[in-house]
């Protein structure tokens, strides 16, 4: 029985464009005690081959988090089969805003200690006494109220690309630096203020809107299904979008455009740019805006605020020339 992936990336992108088949980008979380993640690993590994799922999920004794590729004509049978497990069944799936039939290469489900890296000691508090969650309208109407703290509970290079007018954005690389940084900045306000939080698909605030009730604020809140699922819902409802720019993902797209605002700019000019190239420099890799990657022409190089590594800025021109071929 094979329980690990024997292609390249290269070869299984052959496959799918061999195939011509549309496929969908979605993504899951649940917090549930999974007594063995080995054996249910190994299961979904399994089930989800034949069905020529692709991603990466994460399984831990706390539950499972799941970013995925399913071929369209399988999705019925995907959502029959995920929904057969009990502690999944009926769980929201979020459909990705832009879908690109190659944002993941590879099935990859491994055990985790957790499934999302948060530094915390869950045995000091009740991770499932959570924030009230709240529906793409009910949303938009609480972070207008001046007594609302909005907070992006995401990394500082996914909010550089995007966010939420007025959120406090912290200038973190983890989710786990994040938590008491936060904590810090709202401290005083455990009575007084709405404490309104958003990542990406909503599993980060579930983690986050117990440790901050924890901490003794009583007005939690967390918008549902992230900002995937309050992309669907306004467009569903015809709701004002809120969400200024793109959304960060952690596949090949890089992102998903939900609003046509450029709120990131170049790291070597300054001018208006939102797509991500990582440093060529192995001992920098850092995501970075320039219009390289943007416009596709030299010009950038000759700009004079550059970046201080020039080091950095050969290699990124480096990279530059790959992505214009």
């Amino acid at each position: 029985m094979q329980l690990y992936n024997k292609l390249s990336a290269k070869e299984r992108a052959d496959l799918i464009d061999q195939a011509g088949v549309n496929r969908l980008t979605v993504s899951f979380y649940q917090y549930h005690q999974i007594p063995n993640p080995e054996i249910f690993r190994n299961f979904l590994f399994v089930e989800w081959e034949k069905l020529d799922v692709l991603g990466r999920t994460y399984v831990a004794k706390e539950g499972i988090n799941a970013q995925i590729s399913v071929p369209a004509p399988n999705f019925e049978k995907f959502k029959e089969q995920l929904y057969s497990i009990s502690f999944l069944d009926g769980i929201r799936l979020n459909i990705a805003i832009e879908h690109d039939n190659k944002s993941f290469l590879k099935l990859k489900v491994k055990v985790r200690d957790k499934i999302v890296a948060d530094g915390l000691n869950d045995e000091t508090f009740d991770v499932t006494d959570i924030g009230v969650h709240l529906k793409a309208k009910d949303f938009n109407q609480i972070i207008g109220d001046p007594n609302t703290i909005l907070i992006d509970m995401r990394n500082h290079y996914e909010s550089e690309i995007g966010h939420f007018e007025n959120a406090i954005t912290p200038d973190v690389d983890t989710f786990r630096d994040s938590l008491d940084i936060i904590a810090e900045q709202i401290k005083g306000h455990e009575e007084d203020k709405n404490i309104v939080m958003y990542c990406t698909g909503g599993i980060r605030c579930e983690k986050a809107s117990a440790y901050y009730k924890h901490k003794g604020f009583k007005r939690v809140y967390q918008l549902e299904g992230g900002i995937i699922e309050y992309v669907r819902q306004i467009k569903e409802e015809n709701l004002q979008n809120k969400f200024l720019g793109k959304n960060f993902v952690f596949d090949e797209r890089k992102a998903e455009r939900v609003s046509e605002h450029v709120v990131s700019k170049c790291h070597q000019c300054g001018t208006p740019a939102d797509d991500h190239v990582n440093c060529a420099n192995q001992g920098c890799h850092l995501l970075l805006f320039n219009v390289l990657s943007a416009t596709k022409k030299w010009k950038a190089v000759a700009h004079k605020n550059v970046l201080k590594s020039f080091t950095c800025l050969k290699m990124i021109k480096k990279s530059g020339d790959k992505n214009t071929r």
